[in-house]
């Protein structure tokens, strides 16, 4: 009996210890390139972390909230990674938590623009490029 308490104690203090999330792949001052993995390449940079997590969820208000909110970058946009906090995207159709990663575009058409992109849409820049 007490065998089984002590057992059933053990399991409860493991079930609410939270996980901890693999750090991110990508970490703070990392050179990074935008690019889409779906048929659109281009990614939303949202204006905070918490669109970002709620669009890659399916939840967003309207049309115009997306254009108001985020600014689109062209595949191949360079960026700097300036924060990063590992697994809290959950997507709709993805099984695996993503990180939500702050970054800071340093090319193109919003050049020094700060904003949040998902894991899925950050490259690793390749040396000599």
């Amino acid at each position: 009996m007490v065998r089984r308490a002590l057992g059933a104690v053990a399991l409860l203090a493991a079930l609410s210890v939270p996980a901890t999330a693999a750090p991110c792949a990508q970490p703070t001052g990392a050179a990074i390139v935008l690019k889409s993995a779906d048929i659109d390449p281009d990614v939303f940079v949202w204006d905070s972390k918490q669109r970002v997590v709620d669009y890659a969820a399916g939840f967003w208000g309207s049309t115009r909230e997306v254009l108001i909110h985020s600014v689109l970058a062209k595949p191949g946009t360079r960026a700097i990674v300036v924060q990063c906090n590992p697994g809290i995207v959950r997507p709709k159709y993805v099984t695996e938590p993503l990180d939500a990663v702050g970054v800071r575009l340093i090319n193109g058409p919003n050049k020094g623009h700060y904003g949040w992109v998902t894991s899925l849409d950050v490259r690793a820049l390749q040396r000599g490029r």
